[in-house]
């Protein structure tokens, strides 16, 4: 037997009912661009989480990973992500292509912390990426909607 919930929360009122206000430090951290904070983050994060969604809305989310530094930031609304060999399913790829949607949370080690970007992204061949990388397939670049 499946499962049935009894008491569905529908909205933003009841959630904000249920649950305590927001942090103003929570709210304030909220911001459009990579700063001196969140470079230092990124360049120290071993691993990645990525999101990506599909046509339909499905969402696929896969870990990425390698040495700190590998998610490099070009400029405060960029960034570029070196492809790695993995499954073989290109899962993340097709969604990119499909809808350019993807979210991104770093992780370092030790810290409770972590940092969110979302924004739209494209899967690029450029020589500079595939060159520097040594990469077959080429590099995810993100910018920030």
């Amino acid at each position: 037997m499946s499962y049935i919930a009894s008491d569905v929360v529908i909205s933003e009122e009841e959630i904000r009912a249920i649950l305590p206000d927001q942090y103003d430090t929570q709210v304030g951290k909220i911001i459009n661009s990579i700063d001196d904070l969140c470079r230092t983050w990124i360049e120290r994060s071993p691993f990645i989480v990525m999101s990506t969604v599909d046509k339909g809305g499905k969402i696929d989310t896969s870990p990425k990973g390698d040495p700190a530094g590998f998610v490099e930031v070009i400029d405060s609304q960029t960034l570029a992500i070196p492809d790695r060999p993995g499954n073989n399913r290109f899962d993340s790829f097709l969604n990119i292509i499909a809808t350019g949607r993807i979210g991104l949370v770093f992780f370092v080690p030790n810290r409770s912390e972590v940092v969110r970007i979302s924004g739209t992204e494209q899967v690029v061949r450029d020589f500079d990426c595939v060159t520097r990388w040594q990469l077959t397939l080429g590099c995810l670049i993100l910018q920030f909607w």
